[in-house]
């Protein structure tokens, strides 16, 4: 179910929002970019396009800003003219206001779905396959420590709520978030929010101070929102001391990319350790790594999944376990495209198989499964 902040009725939440209240309950957009009072663009199914909804002037619109920010107990102003907050309904909302926005206040509102995708759903949108999701489900439940990487706009949230829905429901979760999105159905979940500066400037709670913290409440998952600063280094330390089974997403590319995209976060934290250091930490923490990107057509689709190897000399070594073969596009610009495995073994095979844990025929056809080899029905 959606993130609820309570003693709030929805309907009357949804009314507060003004010119855009139509567009939040549209089940058809996913996001929302308001540039100004008099330019509010909408995307669906993929594509950008700008509407004919206008705010009557800017004081209007700050006031639907306000509205929303107060709601979660945050605040923006000309001392602090920029805010993550979220609606009532989970969805993510980013605000910047003047003299930061020279144009007018900017809205950001990233909708989820009320009811939160599964694996069926990605399925049926392309985004990933049954042979992918099946290898991810036996990786997680083999507590395999995953990073989902992607762009903007290309559904990590998403699926790491997904891939945290294979989670035991007898695991005790502990998750942390900047603004609270993730919609576990497990019932023995502890969720975890930052908290900015008060208006002093002082209070602030980061994702970092969260992360230590969690480690004292005897977790056994640990599902961070997304890695964005110093606390890459707590969120390695912690899968290098017995925090299996944990996950995260962060900004990148490609799987090459995550990992010095992770490395620079890491450094972030400011303690002076040594590049090797920071990359044995990686290669012996880290198991998987699921790349998402958004193709030329709009799609969201799960490109690659990569398993980090080891290390040679002073480089991580990884190998690509599936990836997406394109191979053109339709006349309507669909693009045509396969993920598939790449035929090379995976190491974390050897603890899927010792667990018996079942895997996917592509995989088990590939990789025949040792002698005595039997699946639990999980």
């Amino acid at each position: 179910m959606a993130v609820r902040i309570p003693g709030i009725n929805i309907d009357e939440y949804y009314q507060q929002l003004g010119p855009i209240e139509p567009l939040i309950r549209d089940d058809r957009v996913t996001e929302i970019m308001v540039n100004g009072n008099d330019h509010v663009y909408v995307e669906m199914a993929g594509k950008v396009v700008l509407t004919n909804i206008k705010f009557v002037d800017e004081d209007q619109l700050l006031n639907v800003i306000q509205f929303i920010v107060r709601t979660v107990g945050r605040r923006i102003d000309e001392r602090q003219p920029l805010c993550d907050a979220r609606l009532a309904d989970g969805s993510r909302v980013n605000a910047v206001i003047r003299p930061l926005a020279l144009n007018g206040p900017l809205l950001t509102i990233r909708k989820f779905s009320r009811d939160p995708f599964q694996v069926e759903d990605l399925i049926r949108f392309g985004s990933c396959n049954e042979a992918g999701f099946g290898f991810l489900k036996a990786a997680v439940l083999a507590k395999a420590n995953i990073i989902v990487s992607g762009g903007t706009g290309t559904g990590k949230t998403t699926f790491l709520n997904v891939l945290s829905g294979f989670i035991p429901v007898e695991d005790r979760i502990v998750t942390i978030e900047d603004a609270a999105e993730l919609q576990l159905h497990q019932e023995h979940v502890c969720r975890l929010e930052t908290r900015p500066k008060d208006i002093n400037g002082e209070g602030e709670i980061t994702i970092q101070r969260l992360v230590i913290n969690a480690l004292r409440m005897r977790p056994e998952r640990i599902v961070v929102g997304e890695c964005r600063g110093g606390e890459a280094l707590d969120m390695l330390q912690a899968m290098n001391t017995g925090h299996d089974g944990s996950m995260t997403t962060l900004h990148a590319n490609t799987t090459r990319d995550a990992l010095a995209r992770l490395e620079t976060l890491v450094l972030m934290a400011g303690v002076d350790l040594p590049v090797r250091a920071i990359r044995q930490q990686v290669a012996s923490g880290i198991n998987l790594i699921c790349q998402l990107n958004r193709l030329r057509d709009g799609s969201r689709k799960v490109t690659a999944i990569a398993e980090i190897v080891g290390m040679e000399q002073e480089i991580i070594t990884m190998q690509d376990i599936f990836m997406l073969e394109q191979k053109g596009a339709t006349p309507e610009g669909k693009v045509i495209a396969e993920f598939k495995p790449t035929g090379l073994r995976p190491k974390i095979l050897d603890r899927i198989f010792s667990q018996g844990i079942p895997l996917p025929k592509e995989i088990t056809a590939l990789f025949p499964p040792p002698p005595g080899y039997k699946p639990s029905s999980r």
